[in-house]
């Protein structure tokens, strides 16, 4: 026992002697580096938001402060949809968005955020990490002298607030929807007319008649903007996105510039902020939706005729743009392969599951 307690001891003491004098060889080392940061997304949005503070607090406490990262709120140094044209060219060496804000610049960004009957969160970091998705990612953004790297996802979203009901596909006709990426090509195939809208400007445009439906988010977004003060319909599911990915980028030459050390700062950080933003969402949805309900909203799902019709529309969409645009077409191929060959087993597991124990909780509900 006395031999164990002094092992214990001694080892305990070489650890905790070798932290001792590596803090202040790596302090003493390392440059201080300052960089800018621009988002998106503002305090108004937190689990979108503290996840970039999270990013940069992360990194300044890793490199005991030489490396800081300053954030400003999206629309304070670079408009909100400005990220991409920012960091490519180094306005700021670093940002955070989602890449289907830039659908006009190519539709294959869409891949990095969501496409239209795509993979949910899980099966989005699947891909990415285990996949090809990050490699093809990385090709995709390099003529844009950008470094990707995932920094959260939402999880399956809302499909959106309407001031009216939607019985069958011809309620959506006419409908001057917000909404982003591949969802408003396809929706416009429906009928609806898209419009793409900066997360500050949906509600004004919404309370003002210019908009007829908004999707954003989810609940404790969506509750947060106060759009079921003016669209009282809730539909789900948001099938435009089954998760939907928030990414950091990275000026290719800014980041190269930077000690190995910091990159893989930066790498790490992504992955345990990008973790807390599932988790924030995931923990908090349920109440905000209950909130939502109790102040009026009307939780409605799609009716199996415009689901249906949504696919449709999608399959038509995917050739056309895999028909004209060989980049494109390679990513479509393989993460649908993916798509196709991960589903079945959620199906079987996580499906099943979620499923029996949703049906038996309502029923237990019902019997109280």
């Amino acid at each position: 026992m006395q031999r164990r307690s002094f092992l214990k001891k001694a080892g305990f003491g070489a650890v905790a002697g070798t932290a001792a004098v590596a803090a202040p060889v790596f302090a003493q080392g390392a440059p201080q580096i300052n960089w800018k940061m621009t988002s998106t997304y503002g305090p108004s949005l937190p689990p979108l938001f503290s996840t970039a503070e999270m990013f940069c607090n992360m990194i300044k406490e890793a490199s005991d402060g030489k490396f800081n990262i300053r954030l400003y709120p999206g629309g304070e140094l670079v408009p909100g949809f400005g990220v991409m044209d920012a960091v490519g060219n180094r306005t700021v060496e670093c940002g955070q968005t989602a890449s289907y804000y830039y659908y006009g610049k190519d539709p294959s960004f869409c891949f990095d955020t969501a496409v239209p009957f795509g993979l949910n969160s899980r099966q989005m970091y699947a891909w990415m990490y285990e996949g090809d998705g990050l490699k093809l990612m990385r090709e995709l953004f390099a003529p844009r002298n950008i470094i990707n790297f995932p920094l959260g996802n939402t999880g399956t979203q809302m499909g959106g607030w309407y001031r009216k009901e939607i019985k069958t596909v011809a309620d959506m006709k006419g409908l001057k929807m917000r909404t982003a990426g591949f969802a408003g090509e396809v929706l416009s195939r429906m009928g609806v007319v898209p419009q793409q809208i900066p997360p500050g400007d949906i509600y004004p445009s919404l309370e003002k008649g210019t908009l007829d439906a908004v999707e954003f988010v989810g609940p404790v977004d969506d509750e947060k903007l106060g759009f079921q003060k003016v669209a009282k319909y809730y539909y789900y599911p948001g099938w435009w996105e089954g998760s939907a990915q928030v990414s950091l980028y990275v000026n290719d030459t800014a980041y190269n510039e930077l000690p190995k050390a910091y990159q893989t700062m930066i790498d790490m950080a992504s992955r345990a902020a990008g973790s807390k933003m599932i988790g924030d969402y995931d923990a908090h949805n349920p109440a905000a939706l209950r909130r939502l309900i109790a102040g009026g909203a009307v939780l409605k799902s799609f009716p199996r005729d415009v689901m249906d019709a949504s696919l449709a529309a999608s399959d038509e969409v995917y050739k056309e743009f895999c028909d004209k645009n060989a980049g494109f077409k390679k990513i479509f191929d393989n993460y649908m392969a993916f798509r196709d060959d991960i589903v079945p087993w959620f199906r079987v597991a996580e499906g099943s599951y979620d499923n029996y124990l949703g049906a038996a909780l309502a029923a237990r509900a019902q019997k109280k």
